[in-house]
């Protein structure tokens, strides 16, 4: 018997099915790539990304060569232009990869209207499932996972994410967001602010990454901890479900007609309640116009 190991990985040489292959590209260490990926990778016709150059490296790392297929350019400033050479192509009966920046293709992704686009000309359409950096994050997140909602990226300015935040906080599920590093200070001001100081949460930094970060508290501790700090990386935000009722509506009431009693605005003494109770804002202001219209 020979003492070599066999060895752990054979790339498969058949084709893949004519059609277009969305594939999941890792989010961090290349090496969570999976086996199907690398296949398709060696073997579809024609290779697409949201950036070739990425995709080129973890090639690269792989061992993988393009062996002169087209390696095409689609993201959200080229996608009308490249979706017909894209539909094109598997019109012809041949095999795209669509392989995104990082992650599953189509999660906060140019993908989608490549996907619909398919769809919508009855053209095959599959998937190679593996990275995600909402799932990550979930799972180290330590918040119930049985029912989650993934809302993408807030809005940049805080006016438009306090609304939007709005929207989206009495949804009983667990909440996945994205957020860059520059804003994620004021962001989780805002989320706090919102949707109360005692949500719980969790700040996913830099997932599968060398400087790998996870910092868990409720949406208060965590406003407080990153007040005059710069972070790095990607950020994945986890917001647990809606606290429980605690205090009773003849409460806040009693509390609103204090404030507004020293001459405080509505607006302000809403936002002072919510966050001294745990509530979201909108509730407390939402008690206010009420009480305002009783007289």
């Amino acid at each position: 018997m020979s003492d070599s190991n066999p060895p752990i990985f054979r790339l498969d040489p058949r084709k893949p099915a004519p059609g277009l292959h969305f594939v999941a590209t890792p989010i961090g260490a290349a090496r969570d790539i999976t086996l199907r990926a690398l296949d398709l990778l060696a073997t579809a016709d024609v290779l697409a990304a949201e950036d070739t150059r990425t995709l080129r490296h973890l090639m690269e790392i792989h061992g993988l060569s393009s062996g002169g297929r087209p390696i095409l350019s689609y993201h959200d400033h080229n996608g009308s232009e490249m979706r017909p050479r894209i539909l094109k192509v598997l019109q012809d009966g041949k095999s795209v990869v669509y392989a995104s920046e990082a992650g599953t293709p189509l999660v906060a992704d140019p993908g989608f209207q490549l996907a619909r686009a398919a769809i919508a000309e009855g053209l095959p359409v599959f998937s190679a499932p593996g990275p995600s950096a909402v799932l990550a994050a979930l799972t180290v997140a330590g918040l119930p996972t049985d029912r989650f909602l993934f809302a993408g990226f807030a809005p940049q300015t805080s006016a438009a994410r306090r609304q939007w935040l709005e929207g989206i906080s009495g949804i009983d599920a667990t909440l996945v967001l994205y957020e860059s590093p520059k804003r994620i200070g004021k962001s989780l001001r805002d989320m706090a602010d919102v949707m109360g100081n005692a949500r719980d949460a969790a700040l996913c930094r830099e997932l599968t990454k060398r400087f790998e970060e996870v910092k868990r508290g409720t949406l208060g501790d965590l406003a407080r901890a990153l007040e005059g700090q710069t972070l790095k990386g990607e950020i994945v935000v986890v917001i647990g479900r809606p606290l429980p009722r605690q205090v009773l509506p003849s409460d806040v009431e009693t509390a609103l007609r204090a404030e507004l009693a020293q001459g405080a605005h509505l607006k302000d003494a809403a936002a002072k309640i919510a966050r001294l109770c745990g509530l979201a804002r909108r509730e407390v202001y939402q008690i206010g116009l009420d009480l305002a219209k009783k007289g």
